[in-house]
């Protein structure tokens, strides 16, 4: 895809997240709409995957897994918009017995999702399972997944970091949703994450930094970090983000992390975002 395609399915993805969340007045529109453009990049430019014919195995297809499992409208919306399942079936978000749960989940069974997630620092180990899993297998696919920046104060994340570096799970790229805000206000005065590079470096991991809303850049890092793979060392990619973007009452605030639009909010974020695939 073209860029400015890829910027019209990032819109209607965003479309996505605002009706969804509102529709139920529960769920979390701003590291949602923060994250639209990279999972629009990864599932329609970047990923080898078949959304046809999903399987738990994934055998010679790359995989993806949300460790910030929170941020599952912006998820689902890019699974059925490639897909995976019927967009109608968006408009089951969060309702009792929907395969669209407000963490993803597997015993529903949705195509697309391989782990359950939500406990935040759980999806760095669940993806260096199945990496090592494709190198004994000789699959030369790519495993991806994303973190909150505000996921990286759970330890288990730094037990995996340092476990992918010694064992050189070198078929993994990670990448984190670095917009400095996480539900009780801004990194830096929750718990500070001191310079992340230098930290990813010390683990033992190449580091690549990327602007989340540039496609150009998006599709450029992503294109580098799979050429970096298959070398010896973990690949991290940290992805500066704005919390909320596109809706501009949103953005700049931490507020809106699991807050849901009333209806005239909703409908003045509908009138900055462009309608271009159809609403479900």
């Amino acid at each position: 895809m073209e860029n400015i395609e890829l910027e019209k399915v990032a819109s209607q993805v965003r479309r996505d997240i605002v009706r969804m969340v509102s529709a139920v007045n529960s769920g979390h529109p701003g590291g949602s709409l923060g994250c639209a453009d990279f999972l629009t990049v990864l599932y329609f430019d970047v990923m080898k995957h078949n959304s046809a014919n999903f399987s738990m195995e994934a055998k010679n297809e790359d995989v993806f897994y949300l460790s910030n499992g929170h941020i599952s409208p912006v998820w689902y919306s890019v699974l059925a918009r490639s897909g995976y399942f019927p967009v109608a079936e968006l408009s089951t978000f969060r309702k009792l017995s929907s395969r669209l749960q407000g963490h993803p989940s597997t015993d529903k069974k949705l195509p697309g999702v391989r782990m359950a997630s939500g406990s935040l620092g759980q999806g760095l180990s669940n993806a260096l399972g199945t990496a090592q899993a494709k190198k004994l297998d000789g699959d030369k696919s790519i495993v991806y997944t994303l973190h909150g920046d505000g996921e990286l104060q759970e330890g288990q994340i730094w037990e995996a970091a340092m476990y992918a570096a010694a064992y050189k799970v070198d078929n993994l790229i990670a990448t984190i949703d670095f917009n400095g805000r996480q539900i009780d206000g801004d990194t830096d005065n929750v718990l500070s994450l001191g310079n992340l590079e230098q930290k990813w470096q010390a683990f033992g991991w190449e580091v690549l930094h990327m602007d989340g809303h540039n496609m150009a850049d998006i599709r450029a890092t992503l294109s580098k970090a799979k050429s970096m793979t298959g070398n010896g060392k973990p690949i991290v990619i940290i992805m500066t983000t704005e919390m909320g973007q596109g809706v501009d009452y949103m953005m700049g605030s931490h507020k809106w992390h699991g807050v849901a639009p009333n209806a005239e909010q909703l409908e003045n974020a509908l009138s900055q975002l462009e309608e271009t695939l159809g609403d479900y």
